[in-house]
């Protein structure tokens, strides 16, 4: 039992020897400056830092609520999210780098509108062609002429079974009002 938690020690002192070796990723905690480098903008004030805050805090997407954009989400960690774009922008960064900041921590699913890059052109093209084909199908579908349904001929009454024609004679009568069960001739009609 002891050699086991001696071994246990030692791998779980190995693990946290090589975590502690490898540099950490920038992330939203860090130094603006480590993540983006010097800021692009000019600094913001008053209302055009409101207004630029709003904007930033509307594109991106709430990690808790998912649905939400950081701007309509009433959790705590959007506030703090809204709270760090308002001073990235009063300490001058510009939009595309309050965007890079948080897809540092978060990647780019925390863009509610991600870029036109790699994999996403599927996010924008898949639904436009999923509906062109559900048209195309659609429209071949209603352009096909109607078939009859298999062995619709043999209901003739005169290929019907024989013990069953005088039950489907009547149910034609009182269906119908077909006199006999038999359609009526159309008008010119000779007989067969």
């Amino acid at each position: 039992m002891t050699r086991a938690v001696a071994a246990l020690a030692l791998v779980l002192a190995a693990a946290a020897g090589r975590a502690a070796a490898q540099e950490p990723a920038p992330s939203a905690t860090a130094d603006p400056r480590v993540v983006l480098g010097a800021p692009r903008g000019g600094a913001l004030s008053g209302p055009a830092l409101d207004a630029a805050t709003q904007e930033i805090a509307a594109v991106l997407r709430c990690p808790v609520c998912q649905g939400l954009s950081v701007a309509d989400s009433p959790t705590d960690l959007a506030r703090n999210m809204k709270r760090q774009v308002r001073e990235l922008l009063a300490a001058g960064y510009d939009r595309e780098q309050v965007l890079r900041y948080f897809e540092a921590s978060y990647g780019e699913f925390v863009r509610l509108q991600p870029p036109l890059r790699g994999v996403n052109w599927l996010v924008w093209v898949a639904p436009v062609a999923g509906l062109l084909a559900g048209g195309y199908v659609v429209a071949r579908a209603l352009r096909r002429p109607p078939t009859a349904p298999a062995g619709a001929d043999a209901v003739v009454i005169g290929e019907a079974d024989d013990a069953l024609t005088p039950y489907l004679l009547r149910v034609r009568e009182l269906a119908y009002g077909w006199p006999g069960g038999r359609p009526p001739r159309p008008p010119g009609a000779g007989e067969a």
